[in-house]
């Protein structure tokens, strides 16, 4: 703790660091007020009954990363989520069109005319999130009572405006935090916005401590529930942080009069590369079912069967949950890496693996590599993100049809098959982004402490982020 406290009164003794950690506090400050800012012509009370019969929709995946602004409908509504929507498709788009390939590789002057292109795809789609919002809610009531006061062109010019012009105020805050601050901008936004909320879920646990919400038991379910949240943050900690280092040697090579190389190095490869994307895409998909059934109000029976079928705990969505993380962690990987590209640079430089031929061989062994490392990824994520929901909703393995379901029932207990009825306040996608972005933001203070010749936060070694 002594070693802590030192390390921060280091950070702000250097006039440099004080400055970016200061000027950070601000600006996620600024962004806090501004989630208190709602959007004019809303009725609040019908909005709040909207969102408790759309748990599990696509508006808690946009809750989630605006912070809570969504459910309160504030002028930061729309949050991150257009920029981060904006990034992952101009990403993707990079493997379709040369240009922007081409743009990639052409270093700092490429990066920034894509990072251009990402604002005016954020705006765009900010308008289109916008304008569909504007659509949905005019179109929403609630025991008689409409969700907007005055519905109209009016409503909706001014709805647009209102989330179009946050939106870009959130991303203008997340660049200015990234290149003056510390940290990633985008990424203390979420943060900020998911921790704010911590105090909540504590007072929530308080509440069930003192009501005795599960009887005699309730003192070993609040310390199991302790260890257990002790236990997963730690988990992602070690996960998040393991690489597997592949030995580089660089052959000696003679330029001029200068001997070059001759050193050996290795190829870190994180066992998360995909980081939260897996399961932020898994939930998107699965949670349009929800949000067809809320949009439809629950005109057709099918639509709702289907909503039931894939919602927490159930069998057919767990089956769904994992299958699509471990598609789209080998999808994004496979996008983000190139073996054969690594492969033919490492050999252009004089590189080479260790008792492994340069050139096709380097890729084959870096995919097969990266393949296992993928695969063990995606079934952490998996584990991670289903925990809380079983611990939220159970396992429902008492609803599988042709009599499995009864047998379940009869040798199962109640609170394994119904869930504990705990509300976490963090998801597993949460948990993921939380521990996540304090351990990269950490690792920089740390770095910026030891650039300066002064002591971190950790006694022995470096701290190791994801990056």
């Amino acid at each position: 703790m002594n070693r802590f406290l030192e390390a921060v009164k280091n950070m702000f003794r250097i006039e440099d660091l004080r400055n970016r950690v200061l000027f950070t506090l601000a600006l996620l400050a600024v962004y806090r007020i501004g989630a208190h800012i709602p959007t004019p012509g809303i009725n609040r009370d019908v909005l709040e009954q909207l969102f408790s019969q759309s748990a599990g929709s696509v508006l808690g995946i946009f809750d989630l990363f605006s912070g809570g602004n969504f459910r309160r409908l504030t002028i930061f509504a729309l949050g991150i989520m257009p920029y981060i929507t904006s990034s992952i498709i101009l990403q993707l788009m990079t493997v379709v069109f040369p240009y922007l390939e081409r743009l990639q590789k052409e270093g700092e002057l490429g990066r920034r005319k894509i990072t251009q292109y990402t604002r005016y795809l954020t705006i765009a789609l900010s308008i289109i999130q916008g304008a569909s919002i504007a659509a949905t809610l005019q179109h929403q009531e609630s025991n008689g009572q409409g969700l907007v006061y005055h519905p109209g062109w009016g409503f909706t010019i001014m709805t647009v405006l209102t989330l179009t012009t946050g939106s870009a105020f959130i991303m203008w805050l997340g660049e200015q935090i990234s290149e003056r601050g510390i940290g990633n901008g985008m990424s203390l936004i979420i943060f900020v916005g998911i921790v704010v909320g911590l105090p909540r879920a504590v007072a929530d646990l308080y509440e069930k401590a003192a009501s005795r919400a599960w009887g005699p038991f309730t003192p070993i379910a609040i310390l199991f529930l302790m260890a257990l949240m002790i236990a997963v943050v730690a988990f992602i900690v070690f996960v998040e942080g393991g690489q597997r280092r592949i030995p580089v040697q660089y052959a000696k090579r003679v330029v001029g009069r200068r001997v070059m190389g001759g050193q050996s190095s290795y190829l870190p490869l994180r066992v998360n590369s995909g980081g939260v994307i897996p399961p932020i895409f898994a939930s998107s998909l699965l949670a349009f079912p929800a949000t067809i059934a809320l949009i439809m109000n629950h005109r057709y029976a099918f639509v709702d069967t289907i909503k039931s079928q894939l919602s927490w705990g159930e069998p057919l969505y767990t089956l769904l949950y994992v299958t699509l993380i471990l598609l789209f962690a080998f999808f994004y990987v496979g996008i983000v890496f190139n073996p054969t590209e690594l492969a033919d640079n490492m050999r252009k430089n004089g590189g080479f693996i260790p008792g492994i031929r340069p050139g096709r061989t380097t890729s084959e062994y870096v995919s097969k590599i990266l393949k296992r490392l993928t695969f063990i990824g995606a079934i952490y994520l998996a584990i991670v993100c289903l925990l809380p929901e079983w611990m939220i909703a159970g396992i429902h393995l008492d609803h599988l049809g042709w009599g499995i379901g009864s047998w379940f029932d009869r040798h199962f207990a109640t609170w394994f098959l119904k869930g504990l009825g705990v509300q976490f306040y963090f998801g597993g996608t949460s948990l993921l982004i939380v521990v996540g972005v304090a351990m990269d933001t950490v690792q920089q203070l740390e770095a910026q402490l030891v650039m300066r010749n002064y002591e971190g936060f950790a006694r022995k070694g470096r701290l190791r982020g994801r990056r």
